[in-house]
């Protein structure tokens, strides 16, 4: 088996809140939570998920840019070959040890690409002393070697050499991501970081790009960890992906794996919206219901239990799956702080007949007037009542008790599907009834 260019194991990411004149810590955000990743050779490697999910921030402490709260990202590629752990158990080779000359030699062999193209440069500066910086910084070449080299990648990316004298603001958006990646080409290195490379341009360039950057993928044998939150850009020019949830990764395999058979609900939905090219083809789109949680105060077992269409119901529990859900969002609306009260007594108020605060819950939630389980009715209309009376904690806490699913109650560890594809979810537990969803 290929050794690994990168591995990254258990690799976290935290910031400090604080609070006072004393900058007194009070909890800390979560934003990379304990990510585990492989990238061979000449592999493309895709992580994807929303906006806010950690994918920006995992790509800055691989490569040091943010410096990582705890484990490893072992680099094996350059003249650095794999070695023993030293006694204290770390490895020679993990960058999150590296002083400052061991991460300048480790940075002539990773290089990233960044979103902006426009903000990636500076304006006073010709582009060809801009993408040829890094060479005077590492000592390559005099002044007019690095310009050959700096005049060849301008052209091997679909400029011309005479663009090297010219200035930021003569460029377009695409022609500027294209001198971004010439810059990250310059110094021959192992493996590219491209931070959501096409999200700025325009969708007419986006496919230039990409192609761009498969092509010269081939030609230098590069390997790519490309961050998107575009699963159709994933899908064109990754080999694996790995799918991103509040700071946790939470399915993993070959693209082919996971864009056709995709095993977390999570993945379903990221699935559902990539527009098909046939219009005999018809897909349902899932929509999550409320927002991404917060990395300060992530939910507790499975992050994604908070939206989830598939979340498990309490053993003890005979719902309809539909009806589950709709309970469940009520409850997780209600910890959430989004029903707004005063608003709905407002409406009420607007009525001309009889519709009440307590009615217009149950048609928002979409909550049965009646249920055939007691225990159930009785706590979905006191936790309504509560909310009337202005109590929501109290209402959350009655729904607590009765409404709990497992999913909140134990993290998932990864199931294995089969030739490296992975997931994180309850359902595919061997644990007796823990899957079912009573659909």
């Amino acid at each position: 088996m290929t050794e690994p260019l990168l591995s990254v194991r258990d690799l976290t990411k935290y910031y400090s809140r604080t609070e006072g004149l004393l900058n007194r810590e009070v909890g800390r955000v979560k934003a990379v939570d304990g990510i585990s990743l492989d990238v061979s050779p000449g592999e493309t490697v895709g992580i994807v998920g929303e906006s806010g999910c950690g994918k920006s921030t995992a790509a800055g402490a691989i490569v040091r840019l943010e410096e990582p709260t705890a484990g490893e990202v072992i680099f094996r590629g350059g003249s650095r070959q794999p070695a023993e752990r030293r006694e204290d158990g770390s490895h020679p080779n993990d960058v999150t040890t590296f002083d400052r000359s061991e991460l300048k030699r480790f940075r002539r062999n990773v290089q990233m690409i960044f979103q902006d193209p426009a903000s990636s440069f500076n304006p006073r500066q010709r582009v060809g002393d801009a993408v040829g910086e890094l060479l005077a910084v590492h000592g390559m070449g005099d002044r007019q070697q690095r310009r050959q080299i700096v005049e060849d990648l301008l052209t091997r990316v679909g400029l011309s050499a005479a663009d090297y004298d010219r200035y930021p603001h003569e460029f377009s958006g695409g022609e500027k991501q294209r001198i971004a990646i010439a810059r990250a080409l310059v110094l021959n290195p192992d493996l590219i970081i491209a931070d959501e490379p096409v999200s700025a341009l325009d969708v007419s360039v986006q496919a230039e790009v990409l192609s761009l950057i498969d092509d010269l993928q081939q030609a230098f044998g590069l390997s790519i960890i490309l961050i998107s939150h575009d699963m159709s850009v994933v899908n064109a020019i990754c080999d694996r992906v790995a799918v991103m949830y509040l700071g946790e990764f939470v399915e993993t395999g070959t693209v082919d794996a996971v864009f056709t058979d995709p095993q977390h609900p999570y993945t379903e939905t990221l699935v559902s919206a990539i527009p098909t090219p046939d219009p005999t083809v018809s897909r349902q789109q899932i929509t999550l219901p409320g927002t991404v949680p917060s990395p300060a105060d992530p939910p507790s077992g499975c992050r994604f239990h908070t939206r989830c269409p598939k979340v498990i119901q309490p053993d003890e529990l005979d719902l309809d799956h539909e009806t589950w859900l709709a309970v469940h969002r009520f409850r997780q609306a209600i910890v959430a702080g989004s029903i707004d009260i005063d608003d709905l007594r407002d409406t009420a108020a607007q009525q001309s007949d009889e519709w009440s605060v307590a009615a217009q819950l149950r048609e928002s939630f979409d909550l049965p007037a009646q249920f055939d389980d007691e225990t159930v009715a009785t706590a979905v209309t006191t936790a309504i009542t509560h909310l009337v009376d202005d109590s929501p904690e109290k209402a959350a806490a009655v729904l607590a008790e009765v409404f709990q699913t497992p999913c909140e109650a134990t993290a998932p560890a990864f199931t294995d599907h089969g030739d490296g594809h992975q997931s994180a979810c309850l359902l595919h537990t061997t644990d007796g009834n823990a899957g079912r969803t009573d659909e």
